[in-house]
């Protein structure tokens, strides 16, 4: 019995370093050292999440506070394909959940919170907001990561 944990032990040590480079590699440091505040804002509709703005447009390369505020009466899931893995969130606090898939992030019903998050290269994507009592019916916005310089 001591030999197997032994051997365990072994096998967990030396796949250490097969884990650290699968997190990947650093971030190269933000185009800005300026952390702008965005806000998003969830409501309902008839029964369906409405986002404001439909246009995010954040800065490309950048550290960003997301701030989503939900009067919503029921639980939305907001994803942006890509932001939400790969190490791209810093910190998120209050009524925000990441959800299992790390394609998005659950607001509680009525919630507050903030995502620190580094955005990718310049582009569009679209993003959602997906009520969790109607997920037939989502908003569909756009995400736009603007260079910063232009």
């Amino acid at each position: 019995m001591r030999h197997t944990s032994a051997a365990a032990l072994g096998l967990a040590l030396s796949l250490l370093p097969t884990l650290a480079l699968a997190e990947g590699k650093p971030l190269p440091p933000p185009s800005s050292d300026v952390v702008p505040p965005i806000e998003l804002t969830i409501t309902m509709k008839d029964g369906k999440p409405v986002c404001a703005p439909a246009e995010l447009l954040v800065p490309a390369n950048t550290n960003v506070a997301l701030s989503v505020v939900s009067s919503a009466d029921a639980e939305v899931t907001l994803t942006i394909p890509g932001q939400f893995a790969n190490g791209l969130v810093l910190h998120a606090d209050g009524d925000l959940v990441h959800v299992a898939s790390e394609h998005g992030y659950l607001v509680k019903r009525n919630g507050k919170g903030t995502l620190k998050l580094r955005t990718e290269g310049p582009g569009k994507e679209d993003y959602a907001c997906t009520s969790t009592t109607n997920q037939k019916a989502p908003f569909i916005g756009s995400y736009v990561r603007k260079s910063p310089a232009g």
